[in-house]
């Protein structure tokens, strides 16, 4: 029988390509971190491009679990643990976003209620009207699971890539960017509604209340070196699990990706 945490190490990272990743050291350092289990999004490979290291990363415990995008080179979601699921679930039943890699669910026997941890990249809209509105079914799509979710009674910590800053706070330069994809009034008004109607917890906010804390930035000018950024990377949570948070980091000593692993502890 597999012996059960007394805490629970969840990373998420946006890895923006996982070879890329992979080059420049991210299952090293992962590796010296011990999660048990790690969400990944836009890993933009099939199963034909993850090697035995992708799949089974070297000097962890880790086992890989994947939903792949039907286009080569784009999106798709992992989920690494090193504790086995009772099920795991790719896509959550929307024809259109499923087929672009958007989501995978594992399931675990952990806790009197059972956890399922997720790993979600929602649609960016910056790059077209089209994609936004893309982005707006997504939204719409999205929610009801959440709230079937949350209906289920199990646990449940949604990480990823939602590509919205929720408030003022969360990006360096809110005013000029209030009528631009990731900060539009109703993606952070859907956002709002995740929290407060559904009752998820931001995690990350009930542990660190200071501004300029963001998980990425732009390649365009020193966004980088200024600290110029959005945090666009969650942790959301039911109640129960969110107040076992312990402690938070945003990890900024070496870059993998254009956005940064956010990693939180939970006491089980």
């Amino acid at each position: 029988m597999q012996e059960k945490p007394q805490q629970l190490r969840i990373v998420s990272a946006n890895l923006n390509g996982i070879r890329s990743a992979a080059n420049k050291g991210f299952f090293h350092w992962l590796a010296q971190q011990q999660p048990h289990i790690v969400c990944a999004q836009e890993i933009k490979a099939q199963a034909a491009d993850l090697t035995p290291a992708l799949l089974r990363p070297d000097g962890s415990d880790l086992q890989g679990h994947f939903h792949f995008a039907e286009k080569k080179g784009y999106s798709g979601v992992g989920l690494y643990s090193s504790l086995t699921p009772t099920e795991v679930i790719t896509g959550f039943g929307n024809t259109e976003f499923d087929a672009e890699g958007r989501y995978i669910e594992a399931r675990y026997d952990l806790g009197a209620e059972g956890l399922s941890v997720v790993s979600v990249y929602l649609p960016s809209g910056s790059s077209s009207d089209e994609r936004q509105q893309a982005k707006f079914r997504f939204l719409e799509a999205f929610y009801p699971h959440l709230q079937r979710l949350k209906a289920s009674g199990r646990e449940i910590v949604v990480c990823g890539d939602w590509n919205i800053a929720h408030q003022a706070i969360d990006l360096k330069n809110w005013r000029g960017n209030q009528k631009n994809s990731g900060f539009l009034p109703e993606e952070r008004a859907w956002l709002s509604q995740v929290l407060e109607q559904l009752g998820y917890v931001d995690v990350f906010r009930r542990l660190d209340a200071r501004p300029e804390q963001y998980t990425w930035w732009s390649n365009r000018g020193q966004a980088w070196a200024k600290n110029v950024g959005w945090r666009i990377d969650y942790q959301i949570a039911t109640p129960g699990i969110a107040a076992r948070a312990q402690q938070v980091q945003i990890y900024k000593d070496q870059r993998f990706s254009d956005h940064a692993p956010l990693t939180i502890d939970y006491a089980l």
